[in-house]
Parts: structure tokens; C-alpha cells; sequence
């Protein structure tokens, strides 16, 4: 037994003595990998598209679009495998025609350009839109932006607005200077202001409403009924209790005929596209260009003549109790689809995070002149027409009201951009028009 034990010692021995023999020669561990075999590659993660649609496509957006596309590659470069696609589509074709069609069959893009107001209820309703809700509470933006009223349905977040806007009266200074007028602050005062300016051989007010653009024409319409009646008649529209036949709207209808008869709108408003009316006030080619505060950076823009002779202010008082207002909100921004599997969520999230932030709303107002949709503890050192413009919107001592297509049915705001293309082109009255409207108000509301 001893003899044994001995022996099994003796060939551990040799064992050991011969591993160690092996590995201090240069010996290879049988456990290793093979000499010159390389490790194994992190697999890549595998890539998925998502379409991003977007309305940036006129040279006035391209600011926006290169904020965009630098919100793009940052979001890519976050979540392994994301490729978003970009689809610049024109506004109007995208809310009226590509959306309603993707909508209805059930299939948006991921992340698509959404308007507030009916568009989103409708959109909500059916079940299309991702609830935000969560989403803003998870990435803390819950409480930092300035109003989601137009992108809320009972009581839940389904779009987030981009910008705001104001909307009112861009004017050329040196041609007011020219026409020895002032900024007017009443009706009769902007009356003479055109009367002045039509006398120096000046079109007062550059307007392209034509070719399906006519919502430019309803922001002026907007702004006069509002003026006349108040913000309440536009409330209650939908509600039945206002209608468009009522004397304020009717009123509204008959100013804005006289401003294209007396000759202080551009004789071609009807043969203009949105663009050319811009086109026209920014190259000198007219007085005055009602607008929108997006309109900044295409009247500040590099093929502008006018870029430091402008200024801006609100529509003149009326006598009504709309006075002291101005037409501006939150309604347009992003809305996603409610159909996203885990790896788009987490794409949204981080776009969501990566667009929506103090940083990129301050670089837009500088660059484009959009008025924040999110609060800034800061505007920086913001000065030329932006500055003006957001003087004026501060100045409106009853505040902002909405464009009153976030408060009627799309129908409704369909109907008014076509009357009002006939009323300024001759082929109705006011009370015609106004009778056209509120049989169009009637038969939304009974679909409801």
C-alpha cells in the first residue's frame, strides 16, 4: 500500500514537472485559441428605417430643415440601428391630402408634421396617435411648454408643437416713409394708410391666395371677425350657439371685400400661389404682407431687398371687443404613430428629447424668427424683426386667440378657404358667403 502511494506520487510529479516544462518552452495551452485567430466581432445591430415626415420644403424652412437633420443624425447615432428616411412634403398636401389618406387606412408614418385642433381629435379618436402623456412625464417635459391645449383630447398629450406663431402686418418702413404715414392704430387710420400709399404708386398689401393656398386669405378674414365679435364667436361655432351669418362675421366678409375693391390687396391674390405674395412684399414690390411670424426668415432672408427696412405690428382696433388681441397659438408640430414596435418607441423617445429642448427653440427664434412653443428662461440677445415681433405679440393686453381652424370642423375650414376665394374674386356677396359658411358649420355639426 505504502509502495503505491509512493509510486502515484512519484508520476504527479512527472506530470507537473512536464506541464511546466511545456509552457516555460513556449508550449501552447491546449485550452487557447489558435495562434493568429482573432476574436469574435460584435455583432452589428441589426438596421431599421423609420419615415420622418416633415414640411421644411420651401428655401423660407431651410433653417428649420438643418435643425432637423441635425436632430436626425444626433437621434441615429443614440439608437443602434435607426435610419430615418426624411419625406419633405408641402404643408398643404400633407394635411389635406397625404395624411388624411394615410389615416384613414390605418398606416401614418412613425413620425409625421401634425396640426392641433380637429386634425388631432379626430386623429386621437381613432386611435392613430401615440399617447404622449407617459412619454413627456419619463423625459421631464411635462411642464415646459408654454401650451398643449391644441394637441390635448381628453385630457391626454398626442402632439407636440414645434413653434408658435402671431400673426399681423409686416410693412416696409422706408415705403411708409415715402407715403409720409405712420403705423395706423384704428380702421380709419389703416384705411388712409392704404389711400397714402396706393397714391405713390404702391400696392399697400402683397397677397397670394390662389391655387388652393386660400387659408392665407382666412388669416386675414380670422383676424377681422375676431376684431368684431370677439374671441367667443369663433368658440362657438362648432356649438351651434355662434353662426357665420351672424352681423360681425357678416361685416368681417364685407371689409375684406372692400380692402380687394378699393384696391389695397393685390389685384392677383387670386392668381398668386402663397409663395409669389411673399415674393412680392420682399422684394419691394409692396407696402405690407399680413402673415404669420414664420414668415421671418423669407422676409429676412438672402433673396430679400427689404431686410432692413421692415417692421411689424398688430392689426389695427376696430371698435369691436376683439380689439387688443392678436391671432397666434401652438398648433403645428410632430405627432407619432400609436403603431410602434420597441425599437421605434425608444427612436421617438429619443427624438423627442433631442427636438424638443430650450437650446433648439432659442436657435430657431434667432434663425427663423419662431416664436417658442416651450418657455425660455432667456431670449438671449434677439434683436431686428424678431424682437419687433415679439414686442407685438407682448403688447396685446387681451392676449392670443387661435386660428379658428383648430376650433371648427376640417370641412368648415375647407369651405371658408374656397368662399373666400370666390368673395375676392367677384363670384359671391358677403351674405352669400356667409350663408356658403354656415350651411357648410350646420352639416359638421350634425355629422359629429
Amino acid at each position: 500500500m505504502k509502495k503505491t502511494k509512493t509510486v502515484l506520487t512519484a508520476l504527479m510529479a512527472l506530470s507537473m514537472a512536464a506541464t511546466a516544462a511545456a509552457c516555460g518552452s513556449g508550449g501552447a495551452d491546449p485550452n487557447a485559441p489558435a495562434t493568429g485567430a482573432k476574436p469574435a466581432e460584435t455583432e452589428k445591430p441589426k438596421e431599421f428605417k423609420m419615415t420622418l415626415r416633415h414640411i421644411n420644403v420651401r428655401e423660407t424652412s431651410k433653417n428649420t430643415l438643418a435643425l432637423l437633420q441635425d436632430v436626425v443624425k444626433t437621434t441615429e447615432s443614440q439608437v443602434p440601428g435607426l435610419k430615418f428616411e426624411l419625406d419633405g412634403v408641402d404643408d398643404v398636401v400633407n394635411r389635406d391630402q397625404k395624411l388624411k389618406a394615410e389615416m384613414a387606412a390605418g398606416n401614418p408614418p412613425p413620425i409625421f408634421n401634425l396640426f392641433g385642433g380637429d386634425d388631432t381629435r379626430n386623429y386621437a379618436k381613432a386611435g392613430r396617435l401615440l399617447d404622449l402623456t407617459p412619454i413627456l412625464a419619463e423625459l421631464g417635459l411635462k411642464d415646459k411648454f408654454m401650451n398643449l391645449s391644441e394637441f390635448t383630447v381628453d385630457g391626454k398629450i398626442y402632439g407636440l408643437p414645434d413653434a408658435g406663431f402671431v400673426e399681423g402686418f409686416f410693412y416696409n418702413t422706408k415705403m411708409f416713409a415715402d407715403a409720409g404715414v405712420k403705423v395706423p392704430k384704428t380702421w380709419d387710420e389703416f384705411i388712409k394708410v392704404n389711400e397714402a400709399l396706393k397714391a405713390k404708386g404702391y400696392t399697400p398689401i402683397a397677397m397670394g391666395g390662389g391655387g388652393g393656398d386660400g387659408w392665407v386669405i382666412n388669416m386675414v378674414v380670422n383676424t377681422l371677425f375676431v376684431r368684431l365679435g370677439g374671441t367667443q364667436i369663433q368658440e362657438n361655432f362648432a356649438k351651434g350657439t355662434s353662426k357665420w351669418t351672424d352681423a360681425p362675421v357678416v361685416e368681417a366678409f364685407k371689409k375684406l371685400e372692400e380692402m380687394k375693391q378699393n384696391g389695397y390687396i393685390d389685384k392677383n391674390v387670386i392668381a398668386m400661389r402663397y409663395p409669389d405674395g411673399q415674393a412680392k412684399f420682399y422684394t419691394g414690390q409692396a407696402a405690407m404682407l399680413f402673415d404669420g411670424s414664420w414668415a421671418i426668415a423669407g422676409i429676412t432672408g438672402d433673396k430679400s431687398t427689404i431686410k432692413d427696412n421692415v417692421s411689424f405690428f398688430n392689426f389695427p382696433s376696430m371698435g369691436g371687443p376683439g380689439d387688443d388681441t392678436i391671432n397666434g397659438g401652438f398648433s403645428n408640430g410632430y405627432g407619432f404613430s400609436s403603431k410602434l414596435n420597441e425599437n421605434e418607441l425608444k427612436a421617438v423617445k429619443a427624438f423627442i428629447k433631442n427636438y424638443f429642448n430650450e437650446a433648439n427653440q432659442l436657435r430657431e427664434l434667432k434663425n427663423s424668427g419662431r416664436i417658442p412653443a416651450m418657455k425660455l428662461a432667456d431670449i438671449g440677445d434677439t434683436k431686428g424683426l424678431v424682437a419687433d415681433v415679439v414686442k407685438t405679440q407682448v403688447a396685446a393686453k387681451k392676449g392670443a386667440f387661435p386660428a379658428f381652424d383648430s376650433l371648427v370642423q376640417a370641412t368648415v375650414k375647407k369651405t371658408l378657404e374656397t368662399t373666400m376665394e370666390e368673395l375676392l374674386g367677384g363670384k359671391v356677396t358677403p351674405a352669400k358667403a356667409a350663408e356658403a359658411m354656415q350651411k357648410a358649420q350646420d352639416e359638421a355639426n350634425k355629422a359629429k
